[in-house]
This record gives C-alpha cells, structure tokens and sequence, in this order.
C-alpha cells in the first residue's frame, strides 16, 4: 500500500516576517546571531522568545537562540507553543500536518508527543489554527539554523488555562533532549517610555515566576503563564537576557511593540 506524500504545512510569512529567500535568510540568522551577546549560565530547558518580524524583535531573539547552538547535539525534539492571532481556538491546538516548511527546509512534526497528549480534553487537532500563525512560524528557521535534526510539537494556543497548559507541557516535558520554546511579544502600541516600563515590569514578574500575566503585558500570555507554573514546579529559575521594544530596533517611538529573551536553566545541586 503506498503512502500518500506528507502533508507539508507551507511557511505563511516568509517574504513578510522574514526573507523568502533561502540565501538571504541565511545571511540575516548569521548575522542576527553572531551580533548576539552571547549569554553565559547554564543549559536552558525552556525559553521565552517574540515573534516580530526578523527587522523589529530578530536581535532579541538571537539573543536566546544563540546560545541554544551549544545543545545542538542533544536536543531531538523542540515544544513550541504560541498564541493564535487568526484563529481563535479553544484549547491547544495540534496540526493534522506531518511537517512545516520553512525556506530553510522541512521540520517533522512529531506524531510521537502527539500520542502523548491526544487524550487531554484542552487538545485538539487543527490545521485552520496553523495555517496563517506567525507566532510558530518565525521560531522556525532560528530553531533550524541553531540545531541539528529535531522533530516538532507545535502547539497554537487559544482559549485555555495556564493550569491546561501547565499540563500539556508536563507531558511532553521530556529531558535534556526536549526544548520548550513559548513565543510571545510584550506590550503592544503604548508609547516608548511607558512600554519600557511596563516591559521592565512584566519581566520582573516573569523572572519572579508569577504566573498571573495578563494578555495587556504579553500577548502570549497563557502559554507564558503555563510554562511559569510547570517552571516553579520543576525548581527551574528564570533569567532575563534582552529586553527592547520595536523604538530600539527599526521602529518608531510613539507606538512601540515591547520584545522579551528569557532562558529558563534548572537548579543545580551544587549550586548550594
């Protein structure tokens, strides 16, 4: 019996949020990359990153990703877990797609956590969720450029608890082979002073693992809520490595997006 090819989910965004060019966007990510701050501290389990377009929140985000290029031989398979913006959903949701194509190539999704995860009332499987979300998508071709082979839990998160997604996340929360990635902005279209303040304040929380964000501090919230809860329940400490806003980057400053790094590392024992 043959197989019919896989269903590929095509990148929405490239040419918009990023290049479209496989060449181009090479150059961008080793460029974004190579300028990062290169962070110092230990193995990130988990990590807090925006989704912009590569112009406004890339240097934030490189500034995360580059450090992951040290796990690039141990982390098999990457959780990544992003609001919806186009379609609302209830829970979080699974794509019917086997893989998602970026122009750096094609990651597996990975049917595997899906198993592992089906039978919890908050997932459901939707391709229509996926189809248009940047939030995922612009994770993508960092994710590609930082690490080896690896497969993909995509999760669209709509209308769900942080507790639920605390849940999914236990699950699938794996070891040193799993990466959880949960995309998220900061404020949206406040004026440059009062967004800097108030990104500097939601990062406090974040960094407190306070898991009482609002959707007006991050427009990621619930996932970013959900990953704080299953963060303090695995004793994991949270730091802030960039924190600037769209003003900083190629913006202008009377209405700005605010863009958070944060990398999530666990607590040694001789740390004590």
């Amino acid at each position: 019996m043959s197989h019919p090819p896989p269903h590929v989910r095509p990148a929405a965004v490239a040419g918009m949020f990023y290049p479209g060019s496989s060449s181009v966007l090479a150059r961008d990510l080793r460029d974004l990359l190579n300028d990062s701050r290169p962070a110092q501290g230990r193995r990130p389990k988990a990590v807090i990153v925006p989704h912009a377009g590569y112009i406004y929140s890339g240097p934030i985000a490189a500034s995360v990703y580059a450090p992951i290029a040290a796990l690039r031989e141990s982390v098999r398979r990457v959780v990544l877990l992003g609001p919806t913006h186009r379609v609302a959903v209830d829970g979080l949701a699974f794509p019917a797609s086997t893989a998602f194509a970026t122009p750096l190539g094609v990651v597996p999704v990975d049917a595997q956590a899906l198993a592992l995860i089906e039978a919890l009332p908050q997932v459901v499987v939707s391709d229509a969720a996926h189809a248009l979300e940047h939030s995922l998508e612009v994770q993508l071709p960092f994710l590609q450029t930082v690490l080896d082979e690896f497969t993909l839990v995509p999760l669209a998160v709509g209308r769900a608890s942080p507790a639920e997604v605390a849940e999914v996340l236990e699950c699938l929360w794996g070891g040193d082979e799993t990466l959880i990635v949960i995309s998220s902005d900061l404020s949206h279209y406040l004026p440059y002073r009062v967004a800097r303040e108030t990104d500097a304040d939601t990062a406090r929380r974040i960094v407190a693992l306070d898991a009482r964000i609002d959707h007006q501090q991050a427009c990621g919230a619930t996932p970013v809520n959900g990953l704080l809860l299953a963060a303090r329940r695995h004793g994991l400490r949270a730091q802030l490595v960039d924190l600037r806003n769209s003003g900083d980057t190629a913006g202008d400053r009377s209405r700005v997006v605010g863009y958070g790094a944060f990398a999530f590392t666990a607590e040694s024992a001789h740390d004590h």
